[in-house]
């Protein structure tokens, strides 16, 4: 049992604090031994298949991504996870593929969005605020998106989002203009960048 306790210790470590039921048994660690660490307190159970220490922080995001984990956080979320906005969502976003069952996701009062071309188009690994791996859609790919339809962000957002893209050092504008072409708002992100490059 010392062994399989070391080898979720050493699990906790490496991950902030939290562990999964699917990381044990990659690592060949028998998930009863989780259940005796959630008897005695070592351990709680965050969500379903995902454990963690009691002093950690909780991180909703990370607990969203491995809930719902075809979600990719994106448009204003993305926009924060990236530093492209001081604006911290009072809702996150996420995006999923065509034909993902949505309807538990908006129980947990997420922003859904369904996309049913270019889904992993931009898809990128961040941390999340508490320092925990996630997905979201590069920095790119989330100014395309937040221009996109008619129910574009606001123009506050979209401004600032653009404004720090433009001065941002490691740009990659070819990119963005790929983006755009793909996901058809070239004509609007043109115009913001002749204004501002």
């Amino acid at each position: 049992m010392s062994i399989h306790t070391n080898a979720i210790k050493s699990i906790l470590q490496k991950q902030n604090g939290y562990i999964t039921a699917a990381q044990a048994t990659n690592a060949g660690i028998l998930r009863h031994c989780l259940s005796v660490m959630l008897t005695s307190g070592e351990l709680y159970r965050v969500g379903r298949g995902i454990y963690a220490l009691p002093e950690v922080w909780e991180d909703e995001m990370y607990f969203l991504q491995h809930r719902f984990n075809k979600g990719i956080f994106s448009h204003g979320t993305a926009l924060y996870l990236h530093s492209m906005t001081d604006r911290t969502p009072h809702k996150y976003t996420m995006t999923f593929p065509h034909g993902y069952n949505t309807s538990e996701v908006k129980k947990q009062g997420l922003v859904v969005k369904v996309t049913s071309e270019f889904y992993e188009l931009g898809i990128t690994d961040v941390v999340s605020v508490c320092g925990n791996p996630i997905k979201a859609y590069n920095v790119e790919r989330t100014l395309c998106d937040i221009v996109r339809g008619r129910n574009a962000d606001d123009i506050q957002l979209v401004n600032q989002a653009m404004k720090t893209y433009a001065a941002a050092k490691g740009k990659d504008i070819a990119k963005l203009f790929d983006y755009a072409e793909k996901l058809r708002v070239k004509p609007k992100i043109l115009r913001y960048m002749e204004v501002l490059l």
